[in-house]
């Protein structure tokens, strides 16, 4: 989907997401359930190489308020939100 603005186009970027397409995509790029309390899942990845280890907490929700999906791309390493997104919705 494309949008007009000042400039030319510009890419709309999904950012609303449920707990299972989030879950979904780190699961598939190597982050491991630890655990889960309740109504959130945990969520480990450790890079072999540089010895790096990222804790990611997931609530169960669909959809994932906005800001809590700031705080998972943040615990995830992205550095920017939007490419976060455009990353899960590819993966989902």
């Amino acid at each position: 989907m494309r949008r007009a603005t000042r400039r030319g186009l510009t890419d709309v970027v999904r950012t609303t997401f449920s707990s299972k397409e989030v879950l979904k995509t780190l699961t598939k790029h190597g982050y491991v359930p630890v655990g889960g309390k309740g109504s959130h899942t945990t969520l480990r990845y450790e890079n072999t190489d540089t010895g790096e280890v990222r804790t990611v907490t997931v609530p169960k929700a669909d959809p994932i308020p906005n800001g809590t999906l700031h705080d998972i791309a943040d615990q995830a390493g992205a550095e920017d939100f939007h490419e976060f997104c455009r990353w899960v919705n590819h993966t989902s």
